[in-house]
């Protein structure tokens, strides 16, 4: 293979190896391809080496893809609820959505646990495995560097159903290139009616921006009551099952102290019996005593004719 990029299987292979394999492991495949092709050499060294979490999401993509691509079917699902502010649909989705991913976390310390013990023994970042999956439930591009199965690190995504905004920096003097128009001569400069225009194009786009916002937080809270809602069918469950276990387990000592009842009277019952069963030998021995004396009284009689 020549090329810019990697072969596919030797990539693999190395996004399966746990971190701790992984320098060593490419090393050994540059230099089997480094004779044949330099090019893929090349590009397998570029390769980077992902954290323990990139890597348990790897391991989720290159052997689990069933999951990862049932997750991006979920994702453009949420994404389609959310757009219509659909409130029933988003809070059935949002259930699935918990339960999903905590199977895939799941799913992700089983699979570590095979391919390394020793790993899986230790403290696993699955934290950062579910904000990664969540981010990817999130976002399109995310969702598509999961599904690639060479993730370098771990994502964290706080917004929900959106496009990551860029980052914004407050720009100090520094950053003011000398050459550059001094910005408040030009707004000076500017006419009014192009200056009007452009206040209400701001006002406008904050308006609109101010009522994506509204959408988004109201999703959001349909999301969290739907949560909360949940939260405690599940608490009154777990109480009324609570409840149950204590009413078995008294119902169970009640049973036990009636069968520790019947065993005392049965164990006095016995030795009661146990008396008279040795007096009655003892009238017996006695009355065969007596038998004997009498039967041997008898025998001494002199006889008359």
């Amino acid at each position: 293979m020549s090329g810019g990029a990697a072969p596919a299987e030797v990539a693999r292979r190395l996004y399966t190896l746990p971190p701790g394999r992984f320098v060593a492991a490419r090393t050994e495949a540059v230099a089997a391809a480094r004779g044949s092709d330099p090019a893929a050499a090349r590009a397998i060294g570029q390769l980077r080496k992902p954290t323990v979490a990139a890597w348990l999401v790897n391991l989720l993509a290159l052997r689990r893809p069933d999951l990862i691509d049932g997750l991006v079917e979920l994702s453009g699902q949420l994404r389609s609820a959310q757009r219509q502010l659909r409130g029933p649909a988003l809070r059935e989705l949002s259930t699935r959505r918990r339960a999903v991913i905590e199977s895939l976390v799941a799913q992700a310390r089983a699979l570590a646990a095979d391919a390394d013990p020793a790993a899986a023994a230790g403290k696993l970042p699955l934290a950062e495995v579910e904000a990664t999956l969540s981010a990817a439930l999130s976002d399109e591009q995310i969702a598509a560097q999961v599904r690639s199965g060479r993730l370098i690190r771990a994502v964290d995504y706080a917004g929900f159903g959106e496009v990551p905004r860029p980052r914004l920096r407050l720009v100090g003097p520094d950053d003011i290139v000398a050459d550059e128009p001094d910005a408040d001569r030009a707004d000076a400069d500017e006419p009014d009616a192009d200056r009007a225009e452009r206040d209400r194009a701001a006002a406008d786009r904050a308006a609109r921006e101010s009522a994506d916002r509204r959408r988004r937080l109201t999703a959001e809270l349909d999301q969290a009551t739907a949560g909360q809602r949940t939260a405690q069918s599940d608490l009154a469950r777990a109480a009324a099952a609570e409840h149950e276990a204590a009413e078995a387990v008294a119902e169970a000592h009640r049973q036990l102290a009636e069968w520790e009842r019947r065993r005392a009277d049965a164990e006095q019952e016995l030795a009661r019996r146990k008396v008279a069963r040795k007096t009655a030998e003892r009238a017996v021995s006695a009355a065969r005593r007596y038998v004997g004396d009498v039967t041997a009284a008898l025998e001494d009689l002199p006889e008359h004719g």
